[in-house]
This record gives C-alpha cells, sequence and structure tokens, in this order.
C-alpha cells in the first residue's frame, strides 16, 4: 500500500479527506521516510504528507497489533514535531500534526471506525480540549460499514484492483500487479526492501555486540561482512552517544 501511495496525491488526499472528514490539499508525499531525533533514535513513517497549510501527517499502516500502541503514536508525533520548526521560529507558529494509523484489527477493542486521541485540561470535574494542535487517530482496518470508510478499509486489504471502491487506489494497484512494468518494478522494491531488512538486523547485531563490549570492531567486522569498518564506527559512535 504505501507502494500505491508513493507521489499518488490524488489516493493520499482521497484516504485524509476520508477519515479526517474533510478536504486536504496536499503538496508533498514521501513514502518510507526515516526521521530521526537529537539522540540517533529514529522511525521511518509509512507515508509522512504536507498539505498547503504546512500542516503534517504520518498515516502509518499496521499489520501487527504490536506495532500500534500508544507509545508509537506518541514517538511518532513527537518526531513530527521535533521536525517541523526551523530555526529561529516561535513555538506559537507550530503547524498541527496527524499521526494516523491504520491497523488491520480493531486494536482499541470499541467496534468503532475510527478512535481519535486527543490531550485534555482536567478542571475539577471537568475536561477542556488542551487544543496542542497534535492529533492521533487510530483507523479500524476490520471496519466494513457501508460508508466511505469501511469501503476505504475494504480496499486495503483486498488483493484484487477491479474489487477496489476508489479508482485512485486501484489504477496504482493495477500497475503494480497486472502491468509488466509495474510487476517488475513490485519485484526489485521486495528485493530491496529484504535486502534492506537483512541490513537493519545486522545493523542491529552489531549494535550489541558493540555494547557487549567483548570484541574488536575488526573482529565484529569478520563476522557481520555486510557491514564495513566504517559503518561499525558510525554504529560505535550511535551506542557511545546513548550510553
Amino acid at each position: 500500500m504505501t507502494v500505491c501511495l508513493a507521489e499518488n496525491f490524488e489516493a493520499v488526499e482521497l484516504i485524509l479527506r476520508i477519515i479526517l472528514g474533510k478536504r486536504i490539499k496536499i503538496k508533498s508525499v514521501r513514502t518510507q521516510e526515516v526521521l530521526k531525533n537529537l539522540q540517533g533514535r529514529s522511525a521511518v513513517l509509512d507515508v509522512h504528507a504536507i498539505d498547503n497549510e504546512n500542516k503534517e501527517m504520518d498515516i502509518e499502516i499496521q499489520r501487527s497489533d504490536t506495532g500500534a500502541g500508544a507509545k508509537r503514536a506518541r514517538h511518532n508525533s513527537s518526531l513530527l514535531d521535533a521536525h517541523i520548526l526551523k530555526p529561529g521560529e516561535d513555538t506559537q507558529d507550530i503547524p498541527d500534526s496527524y499521526v494516523i494509523l491504520i491497523t488491520e484489527n480493531d486494536v482499541m477493542k470499541g467496534n468503532q471506525p475510527l478512535y481519535p486521541v486527543e490531550r485534555y485540561v482536567a478542571i475539577g470535574n471537568n475536561k477542556v480540549l488542551f487544543g496542542d494542535g497534535a492529533h492521533i487517530l487510530y483507523v479500524n482496518g476490520s471496519y466494513r460499514g457501508n460508508d466511505e470508510i469501511g469501503r476505504l478499509m475494504h480496499d486495503f486489504s483486498c488483493t484484487n484492483p477491479d474489487d477496489m471502491n476508489y479508482e485512485a487506489l486501484a489504477k496504482q494497484a493495477r500497475y503494480f500487479k497486472q502491468d509488466k512494468k509495474g510487476v517488475a518494478s513490485m519485484c526489485k522494491i521486495m528485493e530491496d526492501i529484504r535486502n534492506e531488512a537483512a541490513l537493519n538486523n545486522a545493523r542491529e547485531t552489531a549494535r550489541r555486540m558493540i555494547k557487549d563490549g567483548e570484541l574488536s570492531l575488526d573482529k565484529i567486522a569478520h563476522y557481520i561482512p555486510s557491514l564495513s569498518i566504517d559503518e561499525l564506527k558510525k554504529i560505535e559512535a550511535e551506542v557511545m552517544q546513548l550510553a
């Protein structure tokens, strides 16, 4: 799905309109974008979109319930905020941000299509919206109601483009599943994903070995030939910074 949304402004605007309940005009869409905090901890945003009012949108598509926890949403929200303001800009000018988690299952278990998450101020027995502009929404991917969100969630899990409700999604899915060039492109993308996953596993293994401190970088490079000494030095610097 993230491949189908790459540079697909029409589809991203459709998704945001249905989920947020208002028309959105997107000026930028980036998929699988890596954002890092000051400590070097990173997160890969499935779809990072910016609208014409500079509002930041992070759309996460989660198959596993464990990847859709509250702390994950908080982390992604904080990364968006950290990258919005430029040096010299006032915090009052920070635009709204949205972290949208589309989950395969109903992780909130409330039998609702959408679960908006907002901060509130407790004033006695009353709660007043804090209004800091940071928004988190969970979307129940298992919802199949006879409405726009139900039809959209159907399309997210649909394997046949011809059975999809929204052409903005179907035409890209059709290209990658049925067009000869699209199929070849998708095979290359899947190969790159596998290679990147293997490289990430190698980096994580190296990080643990460096933390243990029992082996030199040369020895680690011998056991993990996919990582160069220069790459291991960078990982070592990150480990030392976080220590």
